[in-house]
């Protein structure tokens, strides 16, 4: 037998280092062609339908992310199935969350609800009248109410000279001016209504006088307002031979209706061409409101220093306060306790030469004249005749004069409070006419 020898010849370990070469080669190839066989496989289709999402974590913001009220939206959960759909569904957007169909959309900028703040409105421009925004500090405040909120307290003398008319108390023409017959009304409300009787628009009273609607009312002219349009006559002859002595022009009545003075009505619509005006022309006019009466007066108080008239009910409550004009005579003036005789609306008068000395147009008529009816009669719409002959309470064709002009004799109301004092007595009614 021969032996193996202890150690390989060099020839023969060199055949064995390119063997093992070979199967590296081999080994090298069949990966490359496993690769290019894998790569070259046609790709597997797509199952229609929304691919089931996957839970993706955003990244953090740079900036803090608005805090959604309310808890944290959860994806809902994929379908079982992918069934096919006509058209087929456009996948939904990167890292979106579905909110449920209730849910709100987000709001920018919102806060949990229990850490809600007031965000102060706008501030007025520089020389606005608005009243200041209110404080967002603090405890939670009420803001003002908007100006179409009603009622609410007065805010001028011009407000305060409409909310009064709800109480039956008058100032008068209204002018918007604190004069001496606005003085005269709110210390007639302030009695009524048991407050501190200062005659001023102080705290308590604008607290307690409030406004139940707008003070200004949209007015639409008509035909039939420009149909009772006439020129007045000025000589009394003139005036007996006219139908009836209607309004002489637009502008005053228009102010009549609204118990306002001509020169208010004026500034409530500059501008304004009233020669021009047409029906369905609109106007701005004070939105002057009488009460319903609520009672009959069983007394009327005449207060010649004062020059007011005063309607009361059985049970001694104001009724109504109005100014009032008296005779520039005192020997005129019937002080004392009278009653009402009488009640005429849209009264035609009886013009006597011997009551006017100082016309000289009465002095060269030697016979009575019969004036017609209407809101320029010499005693306006309404006559009050009282027991005495020849006096009475009655309306006139000049409203914006009552209170600071003089009267022959009879007392002289503007025409809207005389209409509304004739629906307050009946024959018999007590008139106490004091110093």
């Amino acid at each position: 037998m021969r032996r193996r020898p202890k150690y390989q010849l060099p020839h023969q370990r060199s055949s064995l280092v390119h063997g093992l070469y070979w199967l590296l080669a081999l080994a090298l190839i069949g990966a490359i062609a496993w690769v290019w066989w894998r790569t070259s496989e046609s790709p597997r289709p797509v199952p229609a339908g929304p691919m089931p999402a996957r839970p993706v974590v955003p990244r953090a913001p740079a900036s803090p992310a608005p805090v959604r009220s309310g808890p944290t939206p959860t994806p809902p959960p994929a379908p079982a199935t992918n069934r096919a759909a006509t058209p087929p569904p456009v996948p939904p957007p990167a890292f979106s969350y579905p909110l449920p169909p209730t849910a709100p959309p987000p709001v920018a900028n919102s806060v949990p609800a229990a850490t809600a703040i007031t965000i102060p409105p706008v501030p007025p421009p520089v020389g606005s009248t608005a009243p200041p925004a209110f404080p967002t500090n603090g405890p939670p405040v009420t803001p003002p109410p908007p100006p179409d909120t009603w009622p609410r307290p007065v805010q001028n003398a011009f407000e305060a000279q409409v909310a009064l008319l709800a109480h039956g108390i008058s100032s008068g023409s209204l002018d918007g001016a604190p004069g001496a017959q606005t003085r005269a009304a709110l210390l007639a409300f302030q009695k009524q209504q048991l407050l501190p009787a200062t005659g001023e628009l102080d705290p308590a009273t604008a607290g307690r006088l409030l406004l139940p609607q707008s003070p200004l009312v949209t007015y639409t002219i008509t035909s039939n307002d420009l149909a009772r349009l006439h020129p007045l006559p000025h000589s009394w002859l003139a005036k007996s031979r006219q139908s009836s002595l209607e309004y002489e022009s637009l502008l005053e009545l228009v102010a009549e209706k609204s118990f306002a003075h001509p020169r208010l009505i004026r500034r409530l619509n500059p501008g304004l061409d009233w020669g021009a005006v047409r029906a369905g022309a609109r106007l701005q006019l004070p939105n002057s409101v009488y009460p319903e009466p609520r009672a009959k007066a069983a007394l009327i108080r005449i207060q010649l220093a004062d020059k007011t008239l005063e309607a009361f009910d059985a049970g001694g409550r104001l009724l109504v306060h109005f100014p009032c004009s008296i005779a520039h005579r005192v020997e005129k003036r019937p002080v004392g306790d009278l009653h009402v005789a009488g009640v005429a609306l849209r009264p035609t008068y009886t013009f006597d030469p011997a009551v006017f000395p100082e016309s000289e147009e009465a002095r060269k008529i030697n016979h009575r004249l019969i004036l017609p009816p209407g809101p320029n009669n010499p005693v306006g719409v309404a006559w009050i005749g009282l027991d005495r002959p020849g006096y009475g309470i009655h309306g006139t064709p000049a409203p914006e004069d009552v209170g600071r002009t003089e009267s022959h004799g009879c007392f002289r109301l503007a025409n809207w409070n005389a209409a509304y004092l004739a629906r307050l007595v009946s024959v018999g009614t007590p008139v106490r006419v004091t110093e």
